[in-house]
């Protein structure tokens, strides 16, 4: 069971996304007010202001190192900043219209975005070089996430389905199909096993990662789910949503666990700390929750 431990407060408009340093010392949150902010984790407090982007934020991501943080923004453009000193590295431009989500490999040398240009564009971490663009979806691309071996990336769109593709060559692998509505949201399991998928029919589904079959879908929120997340360990899934709402899941069983209620608005974005401790969530409310597992 989890419980609320911090609010994190300081954006000026809607928190789109968040996500943990790979030591679990540092929260990101990305916002519509145009900034990255940067807190520490343990005591909630404010350290830095990412300041640059020209739009809307959407998402925001750690390096596996922990030293750089990469943000997707609606001004068609993925910044990296150096995370110690909120620096601006780089600006990797190609993409024709909103950027809707950042994702580093496992490797942390190749970077993917997704775009309402309806593709996936791969860059160079290290000099921001593009390196491929992968196209088939037929509507703007959500979300993207790396298998944990890196060979894979996972995007998710609107036209309600999952795209598979393998990292080295840019091929179009398997499409998972089953939505019913926008698909917002994808994520590997923590073995490489699964899929986990987040749409506005108000399911999160799972999917076989190596051969595309449909395993079983999460129903019980009430509205549409934004984000999903998987724990560490890979037995837990979390997922966010429009009804203001966290919800909890055994992964192995789909079984409902837990409700975390307490943001005043959509929520967007949800993720596990690196030791499965803590999750934070984001929301339209503004704010950064983060929730504690009771038994720690």
């Amino acid at each position: 069971m989890y419980n609320i431990l911090k609010i994190l407060q300081g954006h000026s408009n809607n928190v789109h996304a968040v996500a943990f340093s790979p030591d679990g010392k540092l929260v990101a949150s990305a916002s519509s007010d145009r900034t990255v902010r940067l807190w520490d984790a343990a005591t909630g407090a404010a350290l830095r202001t990412l300041e640059g982007h020209l739009d809307e934020i959407n998402a925001v991501a750690f390096s596996p190192d922990g030293k750089l943080v990469a943000s997707a923004s609606y001004d068609h453009t993925v910044r990296l900043w150096d995370a110690a000193t909120g620096a601006a590295l780089q600006t990797l431009e190609g993409h024709a219209g909103v950027v809707y989500a950042v994702a580093f490999s496992p490797d942390g040398k190749p970077v993917a975005s997704a775009s309402s240009d309806r593709t996936v564009r791969l860059w160079d971490a290290a000099t921001g070089a593009a390196l491929q663009t992968l196209e088939g979806h037929s509507d703007l691309v959500y979300a993207v996430a790396f298998s944990p071996d890196g060979k894979l990336v996972a995007s998710a769109s609107d036209d309600r389905t999952v795209r598979l593709w393998d990292v080295a060559t840019g091929a179009a692998l398997q499409t998972l199909e089953g939505h019913s509505d926008n698909v917002n949201a994808v994520i590997f399991s923590p073995d490489g096993k699964l899929v986990a998928s987040a749409s506005s029919d108000r399911t999160v589904r799972l999917w076989d990662a190596a051969t595309g079959a449909a395993l079983q879908p999460l129903r019980g929120h009430a509205d549409d789910v934004w984000a999903v997340a998987f724990s560490p360990d890979g037995k837990l899934i979390a997922s966010a949503s429009s009804d203001r709402t966290v919800r909890l899941w055994k992964a192995a069983t789909g079984a409902a666990l837990q409700t975390l209620e307490g943001h005043s608005d959509d929520v967007n974005a949800v993720v596990f700390s690196p030791d499965g401790k803590l999750v934070a969530s984001a929301s339209s409310d503004r704010t950064v929750r983060l929730w504690k597992a009771a038994d720690v």
